[in-house]
């Protein structure tokens, strides 16, 4: 039987701010289960969910060595809409056939916007 990775925890301080950000800008639906503290973020499409899991007062935000990379296919296009929605997005990177650029989520975590998945021989 395969196994496959489909969702990823993130844990956060600012929940109603993350839902905004990954919901408004890369269109993550926001589902809520009473009685649950965990809010998952789901994606219109296939792909990866967001589990949004409140952090405990020890924890520190924006600490963790995981980068989310979000495929889009024109990275300045996309990088353009983020800036006019008020995101701080670094320069944009030119590498091996693609371009990507990075930015911090609302709890200081680590996003990037790649073409890499579209680029020729991926």
């Amino acid at each position: 039987m395969p196994i496959t990775c489909n969702r990823v925890v993130i844990y956060t301080k600012k929940i109603d701010e993350m839902i905004r950000f990954y919901g408004d800008l890369f269109v993550y639906r926001a589902i809520r289960q009473e009685d649950d503290r965990i809010v998952e973020l789901r994606p219109a499409t296939d792909g990866l969910i967001l589990m949004l899991h409140p952090a405990g007062k020890g924890q520190k935000e924006g600490q963790s060595l995981v980068k989310l990379v979000f495929d889009v296919k024109n990275v300045e296009v996309f990088r353009k809409q983020l800036v006019a929605h008020g995101v701080d997005v670094g320069p944009i990177h030119q590498a091996d056939g693609y371009q990507f650029a990075n930015m911090k989520d609302p709890s200081g975590n680590s996003v990037s916007i790649s073409s890499r998945a579209f680029a020729v021989g991926s």
